[in-house]
């Protein structure tokens, strides 16, 4: 763990890779126990109500599943991880839209637009996850640049985010704020499509638009 648990962590301490290529017991010490151990990222790809349709021990099945860690020749993997100094320290989920079946019930991602839902060239990122010890630091604004480039390069025509809208001085739960804020994707060139909620946008980079960015 770092020392300093205020600073911003800079860039040059981060490293991000593809979950495949991390090994489970990183993936593992990022949830941890609180509500992300238990979710093990699975909201929105359990059908029915995740808390009464599934269990903890087939969540953490599926999870490792879908990651494939410690398989860095695996052809797929749900998320990236990312490292500080070395140190395990958050995860970002991000796929083909269509790999979350819940996305296609919830009305947060087509309110107001004309969306293919069974495209598999659009992906979305769904969830972050940053270790205790790291949050409130920015790791989130690294990780949301790290989907750019890891959707694209696996033949995405475009990437969105359902990110929270913040305000400076008002407080959030981690728990809310697992999809992001809005600010981190802004940073990262996103462009808001829709505003579905008071509190929820919808975030986009097309990448034939924006000239791969």
């Amino acid at each position: 763990m770092t020392k300093d648990t205020q600073a911003p962590i800079p860039a040059e301490l981060v490293t991000i890779v593809p979950a495949n290529e991390a090994s489970w017991d990183d993936l593992t010490a990022i949830f941890g126990t609180t509500d992300a151990g238990r979710c093990q990222c699975q909201r929105f790809k359990v059908i029915g109500w995740i808390w009464r349709d599934s269990t903890l021990e087939g969540r953490t099945a599926m999870l490792r599943a879908q990651t494939a860690c410690g398989d860095p020749d695996a052809p797929a993997t749900s998320g990236l991880v990312a490292y500080v100094d070395g140190e395990p320290a958050g995860w970002v989920a991000v796929e083909p839209r269509t790999a979350y079946p819940k996305l296609r019930t919830s009305p947060v991602p087509w309110s107001g637009r004309d969306e293919e839902k069974d495209d598999d060239d659009v992906w979305a990122v769904t969830c972050f996850v940053v270790r205790k010890g790291y949050r409130g630091r920015g790791l989130t604004y690294h990780l949301a640049q790290a989907t750019i480039g890891f959707a694209r390069e696996r033949g995405a025509r475009a990437l969105e985010a359902y990110p929270m809208i913040t305000h400076p001085g008002k407080e959030i739960t981690w728990g809310e704020l697992h999809v992001g804020a809005r600010q981190a994707f802004e940073d990262a060139g996103f462009k808001e499509v829709s505003h579905p909620t008071v509190r929820r946008v919808v975030m986009r980079i097309d990448f034939a638009q924006e000239g791969g960015v």
